[in-house]
């Protein structure tokens, strides 16, 4: 089912970059971003977790980490090789897992989060994004990031086409600044919600095996209050292409974000939570 999604997911990426490209240079445009995605695909596929890692400039913890021994615990319960640990300097609690397969993963937490975190609720939030690396999810999302990203970068291509280029091809249909405008506007919309689509199932697959490989499904619930309280308060400086990797919004503080966001329900995901504990 995983195999599928992510089949699925770089299929419909694939032919909006290719829809982008054909309206931006006609049938020469289609091929260059055919090639294109088939680079971001190999791209997303083999580099996606040190991108995204870099981006944030991640430092790897030492061993004698509080982060690292709550980690290499869990990993064992959950019969998983020990994953990359790394922090992020940034003061809202958030974290996410990168790595095309269980063998090359890696759990990235802020530093905000190992403050507020007692041990258990950090070993909730750890477990959720081992999690994600058990169900082999995690190449779904940075596939996901990196593609959204270059399909917003090919949209703002093709607005500046519609201003600028798009009366010069009067006969191409393909060259109306109309069309242009509209793929601008849209494709970027769709590939968002295809994120939220397959976000949202994959984070309540997490929630379950966090609950499960911590011991207690209230210690992620305990996590994930404080983690909605946080986000609201705290502003993070992240990618809007990679919100669907963290365990909540990072823009969570953002009306427009609340609206679109690739998470579900805190107060769902909680309850199911409560309701598991019970």
């Amino acid at each position: 089912m995983q195999g599928f999604k992510t089949f699925l997911l770089m299929l419909v990426m694939t032919l909006l970059l290719m829809t982008i490209g054909s309206l931006v240079a006609g049938r020469n445009g289609m091929l260059i971003a055919l090639i294109f995605a088939g680079v971001m695909n190999f791209v997303s596929y083999w580099f996606s977790d040190k991108i995204v890692l870099s981006m944030y400039r991640a430092q790897p913890v030492s061993e004698d980490d509080r982060v690292f021994k709550i980690t290499k615990r869990l990993a064992m319960n959950a019969d998983l090789p020990m994953p990359k640990v790394y922090v992020i300097n940034e003061q809202q609690p958030n974290a996410f897992a990168t790595g095309r397969n269980p063998k090359y993963a890696a759990v990235a937490v802020t530093r905000g989060l190992v403050e507020v975190m007692s041990d258990d609720e950090l070993a909730g939030v750890i477990g959720h994004e081992l999690g994600h690396v058990s169900n082999r999810d995690i190449l779904i999302g940075t596939v996901a990031a990196t593609l959204a990203g270059a399909i917003a970068y090919l949209s703002s291509m093709a607005k500046w086409a519609a201003i600028f280029g798009g009366n010069r091809r009067r006969d191409d249909e393909n060259g109306s600044p109309f069309a242009l405008i509209a793929v601008a506007i849209f494709a970027p919309m769709a590939a968002m919600l295809v994120q939220m689509a397959i976000s949202r199932t994959r984070e309540y697959k997490a929630d379950q095996f966090g609950a499960k490989v911590s011991g207690n499904p209230i210690y992620l619930a305990n996590a994930l209050k404080k983690l909605e309280m946080w986000s609201n308060r705290v502003p993070m400086d992240a990618a809007p292409a990679t919100e669907n990797m963290f365990i909540v919004s990072p823009l969570a503080g953002s009306k427009m974000a609340s609206l679109f966001s690739t998470h579900p329900s805190t107060a769902e995901r909680i309850r199911r939570l409560e309701e598991m504990a019970r």
